[in-house]
C-alpha cells in the first residue's frame, strides 16, 4: 500500500531543501513502487540475469542519493527518475556482460508487450537505450514520457502531472515515440 503523494512530495521538498532526514524518511514510503519499477525491468530481462531486484533497487537508491542538484517536484517525477536510474544499471550491466562475452549474452525486452506495439520481437537492451538516447535528442519530453510510461509503470495522468502538461499531449506524445521506436527498433 503505497503512501499519500503529498506526504510523498513533501519529503521530496524537504530533501531538496538539505533535510537528510526526510530520505530516511522517503525510503520507506516508496520502497514498495521501487521494488514494483525494478521487477518489472527484471522481467523483461533473459533468464539467468544476474541483478536481483533489491540489488537494482539499492543500486538506483545509492544513484539516487546522489541527485544533489534534484529539483524534486512530486512522487510521479522522482519515480520517473528512479526508474531511468534503474535503466541505466541494467544497461550498464548489459554492456559489462556483453564486452566480457563478446556478444553472446545479449540482453532482450519483449517491448512489443510494454509498448503495445505488434510484430515487435525481442529488442535488445542496447539498441534499446541506443534509441532513447537519440530519441531525447530529438525530442527529450517524448523520451521522458517513454521513461516514465514504460519503465516506471505511470499512466497517462501521473506523467502528465509530473511533466506538467495535458493528459491529452501526453497520450500523443506517447503514441508519437511509440511509433518512432518502432521505427528504430524494427530496422536493427
Amino acid at each position: 500500500m503505497s503512501s499519500p503523494p503529498q506526504d510523498v512530495t513533501q519529503l521530496l521538498y524537504d530533501w531538496r531543501d538539505g533535510d537528510k532526514q526526510a530520505l530516511d524518511k522517503l525510503m520507506p514510503l516508496v520502497y514498495d513502487e521501487l521494488r514494483r519499477i525494478a521487477s518489472a525491468y527484471l522481467r523483461r530481462e533473459r533468464e539467468g540475469h544476474t541483478l536481483q531486484t533489491n540489488a537494482l533497487v539499492n543500486e538506483a537508491y545509492l544513484r539516487l542519493v546522489d541527485q544533489t542538484r534534484a529539483d524534486w517536484r512530486n512522487r510521479a517525477q522522482f519515480l520517473g527518475v528512479a526508474a531511468q536510474l534503474m535503466r541505466r544499471i541494467l544497461v550498464d550491466h548489459a554492456r559489462e556482460q556483453h564486452a566480457a562475452k563478446r556478444g553472446s549474452g545479449e540482453t532482450k525486452l519483449a517491448l512489443d508487450e510494454a509498448l503495445n506495439v505488434p510484430d515487435l520481437k525481442d529488442v535488445d537492451l542496447l539498441a534499446l537505450d541506443d534509441a532513447l538516447k537519440e530519441l531525447a535528442r530529438l525530442d527529450p519530453r517524448q523520451s521522458q514520457i517513454i521513461e516514465m510510461r514504460f519503465f516506471a509503470g505511470l499512466g497517462l495522468d501521473q506523467v502528465a502531472e509530473a511533466i506538467g502538461i495535458s493528459v491529452s499531449t501526453v497520450k500523443r506524445e506517447w503514441n508519437s515515440a511509440k511509433a518512432w521506436l518502432y521505427n528504430q527498433l524494427s530496422r536493427r
